[in-house]
């Protein structure tokens, strides 16, 4: 079989001309349209300068390179991750390389410090974004370490272990808002969240040991606190019972002397309109409460000249003293009554 190799070489050189057109024909097409997705915006360029920025949806544009649209995903917060990495991370600027590296800190007091941080944001601007900054993602990680070293470099390994978390990431995130901002990054930092902080892996133990102190120093001041509560409360509550008491006490006396100071001056008042009357009914009131309390009584006739030899005062029962009265005979001027209780 005999091979023209003339005709096969016209023969793919036809194929190539019309293969061609075609080829690029499909790719023109296939550059015209774009989705950009719901969380997302696209910007557009035409010929490298910025033309508009265009919302989520299907949209068309011109093709092969002369127009391109950069989708960024506005609606979504980003995160970037330091000291520690995410498995299976999308996003080239979550993790680092050296996550080793940039874990080590130095506090205020000369000591080291493993910092593990989190860095939530979102793209605020996405013109900002693109144009302003050259990798405005690999800046952010720099400026937040730059300011997390800052801070901690502020304070105690201490404080930065144990109770000085917060203040940390407070100020850490305002000074990662400012420098972002001052830096025109187009990214809004929203929460600067601390993880693991740890000492050195040679000091760890010793570390591990004065949290436990720490820890049951807390534990006693909390029981004393609550003792305290429990028994201070307790005083204060009999203090006041005291106090009130002695104040219904002290108003008890003084009623009880305004009313013996009205009632005397009652008395005294009718004493002096009828001196004699006053004087009887007081002798008889003070009678009637004196008389009740006396186991013997003897009435006595006030013209009695003698008194003595009729009391007996040396007999003990009523029985002798009755046998030694029998024994003396009565004085005629003095009759005498006797009445046994």
């Amino acid at each position: 079989m005999v091979i023209d190799l003339d005709r096969v070489t016209a023969l793919r050189d036809r194929v190539l001309r019309l293969a061609l057109p075609l080829l690029l024909a499909l790719l023109a097409v296939m550059s015209t349209y774009y989705t950009v997705p719901g969380d997302s915006v696209a910007v557009v360029q035409r010929f490298g300068r910025f033309l508009k920025v265009v919302e989520p949806g299907l949209h068309f544009k011109l093709p092969l390179g002369m127009d391109i649209a950069t989708k960024l995903p506005v609606k979504r917060q980003l995160k970037q991750e330091f000291g520690f990495g995410t498995p299976g991370a999308t996003n080239p600027y979550q993790v680092a390389q050296d996550a080793a590296k940039e874990t080590q800190m130095v506090t205020g007091d000369l000591n080291a410090a493993l910092v593990e941080w989190v860095v939530q944001y979102r793209i605020a601007d996405p013109t900002t974004f693109l144009f302003k900054a050259r990798e405005p993602s690999m800046a952010l990680r720099d400026v937040s370490e730059s300011a997390m070293r800052e801070v901690v470099g502020d304070r105690t390994v201490d404080e930065v272990i144990t109770i000085g978390r917060q203040e940390i990431e407070i100020e850490a995130l305002a000074r990662m808002q400012a420098l972002a901002k001052k830096y025109e990054l187009g990214i809004s930092i929203d929460q600067v969240q601390l993880k693991n902080i740890n000492p050195p892996v040679p000091v760890q133990a010793s570390f591990n040991e004065v949290n436990q102190a720490q820890q049951e120093k807390e534990k006693l001041i909390n029981e004393a606190r609550q003792a305290y509560n429990k028994v201070v409360p307790l005083a204060e509550g009999e203090k006041d019972q005291r106090i009130q008491e002695a104040e219904g006490y002290r108003l008890k006396r003084v009623n009880e002397a305004e009313g013996d100071a009205a009632r005397f001056d009652a008395v005294l008042a009718e004493y002096l309109k009828a001196p004699d009357v006053t004087k009887r009914r007081l002798y008889l009131e003070t009678l009637q409460q004196v008389l009740p309390e006396i186991r013997s009584k003897i009435v006595v006739d006030e013209k009695t000249q003698r008194m003595l030899p009729l009391l007996h005062l040396d007999n003990s029962t009523p029985e002798s003293a009755a046998a030694a009265a029998a024994e003396i005979p009565a004085a005629p001027q003095a009759p005498v009554q006797e009445e046994q209780q």
